[in-house]
């Protein structure tokens, strides 16, 4: 977390990465008057972050799409580029260790996947 300094009225005037003589009041990152100094519109990060969500539903959506694709054999796995399969490979590695975790704790929900 960043450490600041701030001057005579409290307001932020310097940012560091490490305490450092006056700077020894650390805030967590996002902190508003942080996002302030730093110039940053704290409304951007909120869409940023709706975004990020909506882009990872959505790799969700193309991941089953090219199973179903597969599975009724109109692409085959080979037809995807080589960094296509590898991140699929990975996905898919990541998917089932998520599943066999999740089965240990009853969790039935899989829209987490």
């Amino acid at each position: 977390m960043p450490f600041v300094r701030r001057d005579a009225d409290g307001v932020i005037d310097a940012v560091f990465a490490h305490a450092e003589g006056e700077a020894a009041e650390e805030l967590p990152h996002g902190h508003p008057e942080l996002l302030v100094y730093l110039g940053i519109d704290a409304n951007a990060i909120i869409d940023a972050d709706e975004w990020l969500r909506a882009d990872l539903a959505l790799a969700r959506v193309i991941e089953d799409l090219i199973t179903i694709l597969m599975d009724k054999g109109v692409i085959s796995f080979t037809d995807l580029p080589a960094g296509a399969q590898e991140k699929i490979i990975a996905r898919q590695g990541l998917r089932s260790e998520v599943s066999y975790v999740a089965s240990l704790f009853g969790n039935d929900d899989e829209n987490f996947l």
